[in-house]
């Protein structure tokens, strides 16, 4: 039986690939790397070019928009170009925040990660190191200074296992 998805049996047709080659304008690749970004379950490498030239294409949306408005353009015109500023804004906004979000989630592993860490523009690297400073003196301040000096380190590096360790807690290891 024919599903009418094509040949191949992932249900993609050549049509699906023609429009991937075809939408290749910024605020495609723009929408297609926050959507990378959100179903990926690691952080992706930051798309730094795009960024940049997303931020010059807000600007230059910006001071188009103000210029239509300032000179009696139709306002059908004026709001199509706002429609399309606030679009971008939008994504890009959404993009870096998915990605503060997951820095703020996975600061630890991200930061003794080499690759990952290698993923974060240096602005993203700042607040990394500035969330795992917040929450050392956090944990410090709350909870590990109130502990048996062997597990003063919220980052507590040994060979024993988990169970190990919490056996010793309870009393079941010596």
């Amino acid at each position: 039986m024919d599903s009418g998805l094509g040949e191949g049996s992932s249900g993609y047709s050549t049509m699906d690939d023609y429009e991937s080659l075809i939408s290749t304008t910024d605020a495609e690749l723009l929408k297609r790397a926050w959507r990378n970004e959100k179903a990926a379950p690691q952080i992706l490498r930051y798309e730094a070019a795009l960024v940049q030239r997303s931020r010059e294409q807000i600007k230059l949306m910006e001071e188009t928009v103000e210029e239509f408005t300032s000179s009696g353009v139709d306002p059908l015109t004026v709001s199509l170009y706002q429609m399309d500023l606030d679009r971008t804004l939008f994504l890009l906004r959404s993009y870096l925040r998915v990605r503060l979000q997951k820095i703020e989630k996975y600061m630890f592993h991200i930061r003794k990660t080499t690759e990952l860490w290698n993923h974060l523009s240096r602005a993203e690297q700042n607040f990394a190191e500035r969330c795992i400073e917040d929450m050392e003196q956090h944990m410090q301040q709350s909870v590990l200074s109130k502990l048996p000096s062997s597990y003063k380190s919220h980052l507590k590096q040994s060979s024993s296992s988990e169970e190990d360790d919490m056996g010793k807690m309870f009393g079941h290891f010596e």
